[in-house]
């Protein structure tokens, strides 16, 4: 007998394909064989002359999807259909949770197959769990089924009703999604309060005393009976103390007289208070929890997190790892409790098993939380990973295996010390037992440095003990605003709003960062000026659409339908058909909506009006020769432009740039601009004579009013040729590029080996021996383009010509794949999990710089089919012909299991909002945003 098994990618193909009889064949669909469609060109011709099949969904025959097969998955379902020839049983092996249940679904719709039909079903991929899931198959869960269909249905909805109306309203190609454009609001809420904030300053004192020569803090908490003001007793509106706080606030003369007139009296200990506590193991992780954590520690996006833990669980190192549940099996105690016990010993293992239980309603991707594989735990060291896979099975088995460790025991200290009519406090912190702190410290990659780092240690002190103050400082301080959301504070945010699902979460945040509604610096996610626009234009006339509370009920109802508790049809009717639905919304708000109100954006303080253009955000005022504009640079967000940045802006437009001095050498005027990207000095003016006069950036970090003669002449003759190379006599230059400061040494040839500098080191200094020490260092993880040059996301095999590996790495607009010096884009609608090589063989080939590239392409996809059936051991592999970007870069759909994230537009630059500058726009379908 032998049977068909269909999972969704190759690498989880090869790894069941270990644990089934020799009668079993396992094929990849690819992720999703089957979607509604992605442009056009896709619409069959029978239905293209209908309105609604622009959407895709027809509203007017009960919401009934228009579902095709994609040009690149048509061989995929051919090599599917042959297979299933051959086959005398079809078992349906996609992921346990409700779009592996849509994704069998739509193969047994496209398939459609004579044979008995099972659904197999199983969350890590190990023998054992093999088998049993062999035995015991179910047929299709229906209702799951529906729900994320509706869900599917319910995102085209939005997105492709909403998104034409913002291309009209504001820009070409933006977009708008049920859940992106709440998250965007997220942001952009944030910012305005950061924005509206108002500092607030307060002076304190904190003594260093000592006692038995152990020294220790302490810090002012009251004077005379009143407590002094922190920073919590200030209004972020105002700057000033809360009305109605009794507080005492300390200006810097006042904390100085006091500071020298207590620095030399006595000091004593007035009271002492011990308070022992707890700590039990944080839950194991789930979805969310993971890409938090992983942020945090290993400063890994949710995008990158999930790609890793698909990977890990396709290879059988970890359970399913889209789950909203904290649940572990028996089976999984077990395992971790031997864990504890071999390594830590029994002091170290809590008394009993300790379980857990989910508690957000509605958990239900998959049975149990993200744990490492199997009824046996491999510690990192034997798994044989690197890099981030070891990085993150490292993060999950040390979380596992917490869970059934002791309680922490800590003790805390607290010490009140009085000096004339001043009360200090210094507080300490004891671990008496450091239970599970020993495997695991949330937030930390290294527990034994950890727990030094949780303990502060005073010494033995007592009622009325004199101790010694050795100095007193007077410190000013200043309030801060509300932090920006960070990715991991984000997804905590959403969920818990109850918005979206865990398992988007990667795909949305990538989809706000590429569609250019916010940037990530310095791990935070800043919303731009673009952002505030959309969501002034949503919040005024969709409410509901950006109310997180809205947004979590619709969850809440499409969790109903999974389990049959509401119905589908009716909902969407409400939705979207109903008298109050989205589409009557959109026609009554259309014509009310003023393109020059949606594309301005009001920024208290500012005298200036801010607009969305089509090349970006700038600032419009009024002169006596009529209406200044000035681009706002890229890197100027909305919170930070102030009144004398817009000055400079205006001013420069209107009067022309500064000038910083003459070139000693030419006697041309250097100017000082600033661009869409940055400031920067230029020699000389812009003339038809002079089109493109010399240009250099400020070095990050360098402030406009700092810029010098000289500085300006340094980096107006970059790059400078530092010398030549010892053993090659090639050149070595120091240049500044777009990821900063570097040196390069040029082996003609041999390629280019480049070098960041570092912190320490100046471009317009750095020496010929300094460079020679750089370039002697082994290259770090992520090159001068920003590419993660050193460590693979995935490694596809050898090449069939010259065997040299092909590798996918990550770079700065998306993973792209990699041979020799030949860098190829991945096809439109593959993944890093979804590529093979033979689909990187065929977009190498049509990138026209491989070996294989001077042949046809039809030469090439042969030898590229010949290679991938050799990689995968002699198994079929469907083949994917490499498809030309279309002009829609939105997309939904899934491949092998893991989300798709729209690709980042090249941006061009432009320098002015006038005629004259290049468009950065970027074309775009319409969103769907619960997928982003």
């Amino acid at each position: 007998m032998s049977t068909l098994v269909i999972v969704e990618s190759p690498t989880k193909a090869r790894t069941i394909r270990n644990y089934l009889p020799s009668g079993y064949q396992v094929e990849a669909s690819m992720g999703h064989i089957r979607d509604l469609p992605q442009s056009a060109s896709e619409i069959p011709a029978s239905v293209k002359g209908e309105d609604w099949a622009k959407i895709g969904v027809n509203v007017e025959a009960d919401f009934e999807p228009l579902y095709v097969v994609p040009q690149d998955k048509k061989k995929v379902v051919k090599a599917l259909k042959d297979a299933l020839k051959d086959a005398d049983e079809l078992v349906l092996a996609t992921d346990e949770d409700r779009e592996g249940e849509s994704i069998s679904w739509h193969l047994l719709q496209v398939l459609k197959p004579k044979v008995p039909i099972k659904r197999m079903v199983f969350h890590e991929i190990t023998e054992d769990a093999i088998q049993e899931a062999i035995a015991n198959c179910r047929t299709i869960d229906e209702q799951l089924v529906r729900a994320q269909e509706t869900r599917r249905i319910l995102d085209r909805l939005v997105g492709y009703t909403l998104s034409p109306l913002l291309w009209k309203k504001i820009a070409w190609g933006l977009s708008a999604g049920r859940v992106q454009s709440v998250a965007v609001r997220v942001l952009v809420t944030r910012e305005r309060q950061r924005r509206a904030f108002r500092q607030g300053s307060y002076w304190d004192l904190k003594a260093t005393l000592a006692k038995d020569k152990t020294p220790f803090e302490a810090r002012l908490t009251t004077l005379g009976g009143t407590r002094l003001a922190s920073g919590s007793d200030f209004d972020e509106a105002t700057g000033q103390i809360i009305a109605g706080r009794n507080v005492l606030l300390l200006n810097e003369a006042e904390a100085r007289t006091l500071q020298e007139r207590l620095h030399d009296k006595t000091w004593s200990v007035s009271n002492l208070e011990e308070r022992t506590s707890t700590r039990k193991p944080y839950a194991p992780f789930t979805t969310s929890t993971l890409q938090q954590e992983a942020n945090r520690k290993l400063r890994l996006s949710a995008r990158d997190t999930m790609r890793v833990a698909q990977s890990l669980y396709e290879q059988g190192y970890i359970t399913y790892m889209r789950t909203d549940s904290v649940n572990l099996s028996q089976q999984a105690i077990a395992a971790a409790r031997t864990c504890v016990e071999q390594m830590y010993g029994k002091d170290y293992l809590s008394p009993e098993p300790r379980r857990y239980t989910t508690k957000s309603k509605g958990a239900q991707e998959a049975h149990e939380a993200i744990r490492p594989a199997g009824s046996s735990f491999r510690r990192p060291q034997e798994t044989g990973l690197s890099g981030r896979d070891l990085q993150v099975y490292d993060l999950i088995w040390k979380r596992t295996v917490a869970t059934q460790m002791a309680e922490a025991r800590q003790t805390h200290i607290t010490v009140q010390l009085r000096v004339e009519e001043a009360e200090f406090k210094a507080t300490g912190k004891r671990i008496d037992f450091p239970g599970f702190f020993r495997a695991y410290v949330e937030g930390s990659d290294d527990p034994e440095a950890a727990l030094e780092d949780r303990e502060v240690i005073l010494p033995v002190l007592r009622m009325g003990d004199t101790p010694e103050c050795t100095e007193l400082e007077a410190i000013g301080h200043e309030t801060q605003p509300p932090a920006r959301y960070t990715e991991a504070s984000l997804v905590k945010t959403l969920e818990s709003e109850g918005i979206g699902r865990p398992s988007t979460y990667a795909t949305i945040i990538g989809t706000i960062i590429d569609r250019g509604y916010a940037q990530m610096v310095n791990n935070s996610l800043i919303p731009t000026f673009t952002a505030f626009a959309v969501t002034a234009l949503l919040e005024k006339n969709f409410p509901d659409l950006v109310d997180t509370s809205f947004t979590a009920r619709m969850e809440q109802t499409l969790d109903e339908i999974s389990t049959g508790e509401a119905e589908w049809l009716p909902y969407l009717r409400q939705f979207y058909s109903g008298e109050t639905g989205l589409e009557n919304q959109v026609k009554q708000r259309e014509d009310l909506i003023d393109p020059n109100d949606a594309r301005a954006i009001e920024l208290e303080g500012i005298a200036a009006k801010v607009r969305i253009g089509r090349y970006g955000a700038y600032l419009e005022a009024e002169n006596g020769d009529g209406p200044v504009k000035a681009t706002i640079p890229q890197d100027l967000t909305p919170s930070d432009l102030d009144p004398e940045q817009v000055e400079f802006l205006l001013r420069q437009k209107t009067e022309g740039p500064d000038k910083v001095g003459f070139h000693p050498e030419t006697g041309e005027p250097i100017y000082m601009l600033i661009g869409p990207y940055g400031p920067y000095v230029q020699l000389g003016e812009e003339s038809e004579a002079n089109p493109k006069p010399k240009r250099a950036s400020l070095p990050k970090g360098v402030n406009i009013q700092d810029v010098t003669l000289e500085m300006a002449v340094g980096l107006l003759a970059l790059p400078r040729l530092l010398g030549v190379h010892p053993d090659t006599g090639a050149k070595i230059q120091a240049n500044l590029g777009r990821f900063g400061p570097y040196v390069v040494h040029d082996q003609g040839k041999d390629g280019k080996d480049y070098r960041s500098l570092k912190g320490s080191d100046d471009v317009l200094t750095v020496t010929l021996e300094r460079a020679l020490e750089l370039l002697a260092e082994p290259k770090s993880g992520r090159g001068r383009r920003g590419k993660a040059a050193a460590t693979p996301l995935r490694e596809l095999g050898a090449h069939p010509e010259d065997e040299d590996p092909i590798n996918i790495y990550d770079g700065p607009y998306g993973p792209y794949v990699k041979h020799g010096k030949t860098n190829a884009s991945l096809p439109e609608g593959e993944t890093v999990e979804s590529m093979t090589l033979e689909k990187a063989l065929a977009a190498l080939a049509a990138k026209g710089g491989s070996k294989s590239g001077r042949k046809s392409a039809k030469s090439s996809t042969a030898k590229s089919s010949k290679a991938a059936k050799s990689a995968s051991g002699g198994a079929k592999s469907a083949s994917t012909k490499s498809t030309k970007a279309a002009k829609s870069t939105a997309s939904t759909s899934k491949s092998s299991g893991t989300r798709k994230s729209t690709k980042a537009s090249s941006k061009k630059s432009s320098s002015n909002s006038s005629s004259k500058t290049t468009s950065n726009r970027k074309t775009t379908k319409p969103d769907e945003s619960g997928m982003g």
